[in-house]
Formats: C-alpha cells, sequence, structure tokens
C-alpha cells in the first residue's frame, strides 16, 4: 500500500519535517507499505511556492491508497486542501496524534 503523510510544514525546515515523522515512517515501513516522499526541496522560480507545494502534494496524493493526517493538520492550509480532496475522492483516511 502506497501511503501519504500530510503534515504542517510552514515555517519548518525540511531536518524537521523528516525528524518530526520519522517514527511514522519507521512504523508504516515495518508494516511493508510505501512512505510516498512529498518532503520537496524547492520550487521553481517564479511561481508562489505556496502553491507550487501543494500541487505536488495533490500530485503524489493521485497515487496514494491512504493518507495520514498528524498533529496539528486541521490548522494548516495545506493539510485542509490535501483533506477535503482526499475526502472527496474516496482516499483512505487516518488520523495521528
Amino acid at each position: 500500500m502506497k501511503v501519504m503523510i500530510s503534515q504542517p510544514m510552514r515555517n519548518r525546515s525540511n531536518k524537521e519535517i523528516l525528524e518530526e515523522r520519522a517514527e511514522l515512517v519507521k512504523r508504516i515501513e515495518e508494516e511493508g507499505d510505501i512512505v510516498l516522499d512529498t518532503v520537496f526541496d524547492e520550487a521553481p522560480k517564479n511561481v508562489d511556492e505556496a502553491v507550487w507545494f501543494l500541487s505536488k502534494s495533490i500530485e503524489f496524493l493521485a497515487s496514494a491508497d491512504k493518507i495520514i493526517f498528524m498533529k496539528g493538520w486541521e490548522k494548516a492550509r495545506g493539510c485542509k486542501i490535501e483533506h477535503q480532496v482526499a475526502v472527496e475522492y474516496g482516499k483512505e483516511i487516518m488520523y495521528c496524534n
């Protein structure tokens, strides 16, 4: 199963994001599932970075079988949009705190 993790990322470095999700990634992989890598390095120049990163996340969501929402997702603009897409398109959804 391909799993996507949705978590608040605003004002966090990629290092912080990866550290925050490390234990969850380990558990998912121990269960034999694949974690889709949605921690992107940088957006192209002359684009709205937030929208570009969100569009990339939704692109990955298209191939995910399940999406896991981490603590704080309900307060993060991008996570809320990912959640709405997941609901509207019938993706399996889980929440972790």
